[in-house]
């Protein structure tokens, strides 16, 4: 009988992948995938380290960007879609309704959770200065954006990031695609603001009781005042 060791040494040497095969069979594993892939499961399944299969993910992601194909990546995962330039042949092969666009209060709330990821409804309502409870429901049943997290305040609100559905919805490769906003910034100065305002206007209000409270000169020259 064999020992465990004897088996152990019987057994086929992993082959190291040259990068261009390991492109190959990462390229295999994100065709067949139904969503995204980890890039540990696809080190895992290529057996190769997590750093080489990143260089293999970007080098795919370059190589495909003239073809009908994109490879959109995360820190922690890939997916392969179709090129967004090609979704109105897309749209019409699979009976899509062209015409479905996102409100633009929907779309205000996903570019701010877009923009400021991770980040909690309550500080989206803060930016934008209105309830979101309507926003966020409709981009989650759309898949756009998902819960990723619990913040650390009062009561651990969800916290939301936008999913790679998002990213396939608005032709981007990752999230660092997404074009400068400034506008947010200016939001979320605008809140501040209004919150700062809102402190000053308690504290205002605070003293001006406070002063109604303290004896007057009159009240000094009554003289029941000291009754």
């Amino acid at each position: 009988m064999k020992s465990a060791q004897t088996i152990r040494s019987s057994l086929p040497v992993p082959e190291v992948l040259s990068l261009d095969s390991l492109k190959r069979a990462v390229e295999s594993i994100l065709f067949v995938a139904d969503s995204s892939v980890d890039m540990k499961t696809l080190a895992r399944l290529t057996e190769a380290s997590v750093e080489d299969v990143v260089r293999a993910v970007e080098e795919l992601a370059i190589e495909s960007a003239p073809r009908g194909v994109r490879i959109q990546r995360t820190d922690l995962a890939a997916q392969m879609v179709s090129a967004p330039e090609n979704a109105t042949y897309l749209q019409r092969f699979l009976g899509i309704d062209e015409n479905a666009r996102l409100s633009p209060a929907v779309l205000a709330t996903l570019t701010v959770i877009a923009y400021k990821q991770p980040i909690t409804k309550g500080d989206v309502e803060r930016i934008l200065d209105k309830n979101c409870d309507y926003g966020v429901q409709m981009l989650k049943l759309r898949g756009l954006i998902a819960e990723v997290g619990r913040a650390h305040g009062a009561g651990r609100p969800y916290l939301y990031g936008t999913t790679f559905k998002f990213l396939e919805h608005f032709g981007l490769e990752k999230p660092e695609d997404l074009p400068p906003l400034p506008e947010i910034e200016m939001a979320e100065a605008d809140a501040t603001a209004r919150e700062a305002a809102a402190v000053e206007a308690a504290s205002l209000d605070g003293e001006a009781e406070a002063d109604d409270d303290l004896p007057t000169a009159d009240d000094d020259d009554d003289p029941d005042a000291s009754i």
